[in-house]
């Protein structure tokens, strides 16, 4: 081979591999994130854009559906995914769909502290953490905003007779059962004691079935409830609280005595996903106050960022300041996973509350 042959070879070749380079180099910068809607507001998405270089797509889903999608992949096809804190040991220890977050890579200190620990310990998987907080809300009581110290036992005063509305789900049972002193989350790996919770809950709940205005089983259902004053005192959702607020200015979300109710929408790594690196940056981006506000404003929650509830719009500030405080977000009670066989009992004493005369 001539001197010329070998020289064009090996430009070739030196083509080939820059240009392979440049492919995966490519590739490398972009992030695949499976998430909720209203999670990654275009304006976030063009100023990550801007700052990283990391091209962001965004594939809207559900926590049953971005199960699926993981277990049928086997964990690839996706960088990053926002499925629920209960939602994620089950389905890892099933079909190990993700992989170890690893936390060195993040700035804890842009997380609420509370809100961090609770979600590590509820997505741990022997001694490995999969999942950090982003997005959370709460179900606790709605009130005038001047009565604070409440507790959900208050839905069973005389002095709210005839003027009370929950729903017959779940959190009722919970929320109950920690006002009554219970630990039922504690009670979760014991069907026996959790069933004897559940039977002092459910008489207490009987009992005081007259309190009860109405039923109710959509937010605006309640909401009207409250704004006409058929209802006085309500268990319910923050966003809908912080509704009334703005409307009223009185009727405001109230954090329990014993704890409102937690749920949180994490940050978690599919455990074939191409770009980690990208992953982390998107967490650490998000969770600057100033950007978390943004995603306030979009998806109508809070995220767990330190400071944020300082830049969203006024009102929703202000009531979100008159809900919480430090010592009462510390003391939310976060939903861990649910063990099998416990939505049975609950239903089964949901049915007996609902036929008690």
């Amino acid at each position: 081979m001539s001197r010329s042959a070998i020289k064009i070879r090996h430009s070739l070749l030196a083509l080939a591999v820059s240009a392979s380079t440049l492919s995966i180099s490519a590739q490398a910068e972009e992030l695949r994130l499976l998430t909720w809607g209203g999670y990654a507001p275009q304006e976030v998405i063009d100023q990550f854009e801007k700052e990283t270089g990391i091209e962001v797509k965004v594939t809207k889903s559900n926590n049953e559906d971005m199960i699926s999608k993981l277990r049928a992949t086997r964990g690839a096809g996706y960088d990053l995914v926002q499925p629920s804190q209960d939602r994620i040991t089950g389905a890892q220890k099933e079909y190990r769909i993700y992989k170890p977050i690893d936390l060195s890579k993040l700035k804890s200190d842009r997380f609420i502290a509370s809100m961090l620990d609770a979600t590590k310990k509820n997505t741990s998987v022997n001694g490995k953490v999969y999942g950090v907080p982003h997005i959370w809300g709460t179900s606790g009581l709605i009130a005038n905003s001047d009565q604070q110290n409440l507790s959900f036992n208050d839905l069973c005063s005389d002095d709210y007779k005839g003027k009370v509305s929950y729903r017959l789900k779940r959190p009722t049972l919970i929320g109950f059962a920690f006002a009554m002193g219970e630990d039922p989350f504690a009670a979760y790996n014991d069907q026996k004691k959790y069933a004897e919770i559940l039977g002092r809950v459910e008489q207490k709940l009987i009992q005081c079935k007259s309190n009860v205005k109405a039923y109710w089983s959509g937010g605006d259902a309640l909401i009207n409830l409250l704004r006409s004053g058929e209802v006085t005192l309500a268990m319910g959702w923050d966003a809908g609280g912080w509704k009334l607020h703005k409307e009223t200015g009185k009727i405001n979300f109230v954090a329990p005595k014993s704890g409102a109710l937690g749920w949180i929408d994490t940050f978690a790594l599919p455990a074939k996903g191409k770009n980690d690196e990208a992953a982390y940056k998107w967490i650490n981006f998000v969770m600057q106050p100033e950007i978390a506000a943004k995603i306030t404003d979009s998806a109508g929650n809070f995220t767990a960022s330190v400071g944020a509830e300082n830049y969203v719009n006024k009102a929703l500030s202000n009531s979100y300041k008159i809900s919480y405080n430090q010592t009462s977000l510390d003391n939310i009670k976060w939903y861990p996973p649910v063990p099998a066989g416990l939505e049975q009992l609950e239903g089964k004493t949901l049915d007996r509350i609902k036929a008690a005369q």
